[in-house]
């Protein structure tokens, strides 16, 4: 029994086991051992809580006691551990009266310096966060508060539309419709009159059917050439030669062309290179020379020729006001809309054998698409259509809550047969745009 830990008396009658009070002070508590103190709701005895909250703690009971004498109090333990462990837990008893420049504890100064931990509590920032620092710019390493605003985007990087704008092809598909019943009937006669032609000359001398047939198939060959060399010149011929119709009196279902001044819809573009802003139609197009060898830009790239290395070209929904009615109509050109541009682009960067160094602008323009800066001549060439242009659209004409719209027509658009210029009909499929003024020439202010 004389080995066993002794028991003492509380000054309420009970008894415990252990050793009294003063022994327990002479131990070095640490971290692990440290108590929560019980403040029962009193601010000024919490210690750094009610620093932290900016009490007033030169008045009260907030100082270091020593011990009484006497038979220890359930009460002063809590007081007595929390001070003694307040000065323990840190490197040195920085809860006491010290100099001004090791102390922890009073309300922060304005001169004191961004490490220290007690002071008033920052005020709450309008946008409802409670953050260590104030909003603005300070000169301590704290992260917290207003982000730094967010560093610029690069001036070249791709434009990345929505579904709202449409992104259009390489090039403007036309082709001819001509009937394959004509077309296999005169096939048939021509390979029949080869046949006979080649029969009668080996057989009777005479070369009269073959000369005939010749003479027949030779102007077709010729024709059929010719309609596919000027086959983009000849629909562009049509396009403006087509009368401009009224909107006031064009009904629902109506195939149109009307000319006016363009404007923005709800998304305007921007071309990517030059930066031209407020667009309703933008284009950019990388030529690259292939000579007696090296790579085609293209699968069918031909030698000594440009080929199309990369495109991009956008259009969105924009409006145009009729030059004859003054009406406002809506082209729907955007949400993947069949569109058939002929918009001339010009060239912005020219790279010839005489002139190979490469601006940073252009190279920047190459790395953000993912391009490579070969040792060959390239061009890049710009179209857009900017607001306030007069524009030419060709479109079926709807009407929908009193609002005026064109939209693409549903079927192909044919130029029909030309027999003066010996043009074979060509359809364009989609709503035509044109835009004939120079690019550089002055716009409708709108």
């Amino acid at each position: 029994m004389s080995t066993r830990t002794g028991s003492h008396q509380l000054s309420n009658g009970l008894v415990v086991s252990g050793r009294p009070e003063q022994q327990l002070k002479e131990r070095q508590p640490t971290m692990a051992s440290r108590a929560v103190p019980y403040t029962g709701g009193d601010v000024k005895r919490s210690g750094e809580l009610g620093r932290m909250y900016g009490v007033d703690l030169s008045s009260g009971d907030h100082h270091h006691h020593p011990p009484s004498v006497g038979p220890p109090k359930l009460p002063s333990r809590a007081p007595s551990t929390s001070q003694h462990n307040s000065g323990s837990a840190r490197s040195g008893p920085n809860s006491g009266q010290m100099g001004p420049k090791t102390t922890n504890s009073g309300p922060m100064s304005k001169k004191s310096s961004s490490s220290s931990f007690s002071g008033p509590m920052t005020p709450i920032q309008p946008t409802g966060l409670i953050t260590s620092g104030p909003l603005g710019p300070t000169s301590s390493n704290r992260r917290s508060g207003q982000l730094d605003a967010p560093s610029a985007p690069s001036s070249f990087n791709k434009a990345i539309y929505g579904s709202a704008v449409t992104s259009l092809g390489e090039a403007v598909k036309l082709g001819f419709r001509v009937s394959r019943v004509a077309m296999w009937v005169f096939l048939v006669v021509v390979v029949m009159g080869l046949v006979v032609g080649a029969f009668l000359l080996a057989a009777v001398k005479k070369p009269v059917i073959l000369v005939a047939v010749v003479a027949v198939l030779v102007p077709a060959v010729v024709i059929f050439i010719w309609n596919f060399a000027y086959k983009k010149k000849g629909v562009l011929g049509f396009l403006k030669k087509y009368p401009d119709a009224e909107l006031r009196g064009a009904v629902d279902g109506q195939f149109v062309k009307v000319t006016g001044v363009v404007t923005c819809g709800s998304i305007p573009l921007e071309t990517s290179f030059q930066r031209v802003p407020r667009c309703v139609y933008v284009s950019s197009e990388l030529y690259e020379y292939r000579g007696c060898g090296g790579k085609p830009a293209t699968a069918n790239q031909r030698f000594f020729s440009w080929g199309c290395r990369f495109s991009e070209k956008y259009v969105a929904d924009f409006y145009i006001s009729d030059f004859q009615s003054g009406l406002r109509a809506l082209v729907k050109a955007g949400y993947g809309a069949k569109v058939a541009p002929f918009v001339k682009p010009t060239v912005v960067v020219d790279v010839t054998k005489d002139n190979k160094n490469l601006s940073p602008t252009f190279l920047r323009w190459l790395s953000d698409r993912g391009l490579s800066s070969e040792d060959r001549a390239m061009r890049l060439k710009e179209g857009y259509i900017k607001e306030g242009s007069t524009v030419s659209i060709m479109g079926v004409v709807r009407r929908h809550d009193n609002v005026l719209m064109i939209v693409p027509p549903t079927e192909p658009v044919s130029t029909g047969c030309r027999w003066p210029c010996c043009l074979l009909p060509t359809y364009v499929e989609g709503l035509i745009l044109t835009c004939n003024e120079s690019q550089n020439g002055d716009v409708i202010p709108v």
